[in-house]
């Protein structure tokens, strides 16, 4: 695995922040420890889906799908192609450790982030 990507790619890595409100991906420059990227849930393209689901009845317990973790994920890319950034490491035994739920909606937001042009290296 330590092959497949140029040394360079492995300095970027992709960090999920998650909870039944809100999905953020986020990128951090591991030499610098500063966030390079970032897309959320919370942005404003979001505002009326999850107020849709806050005034629902029975309220929901979860204010995020996969179709908004992949629309998170297609941002994210977009952003990480604008600043040049084609490769990032994702820690699998993170992702692993996730509860199985979490897992199968996150699966969109990873093939949204190949799809915008970004290599992901950790995920299957």
């Amino acid at each position: 695995m330590a092959g497949k990507f140029p040394n360079h790619h492995h300095q970027h890595v992709l960090q999920l922040v998650l909870s039944c409100r809100k999905i953020t991906a986020q990128v951090t420059n591991t030499s610098t420890s500063s966030i390079i990227a970032m897309a959320s849930s919370s942005e404003q393209e979001f505002v009326a889906h999850y107020r849709t689901k806050l005034n629902r009845f029975p309220r929901s317990q979860r204010f995020w799908d996969a179709k908004v973790a992949s629309r998170v994920g297609e941002k994210l890319g977009f952003r990480l192609r604008e600043i040049g950034v084609t490769g990032v490491q994702i820690d699998p035994r993170e992702e692993q450790s996730r509860p199985v739920h979490y897992r199968v909606m996150l699966s969109p937001l990873f093939q949204s982030i190949k799809r915008a042009g970004v290599e992901l290296s950790g995920v299957d």
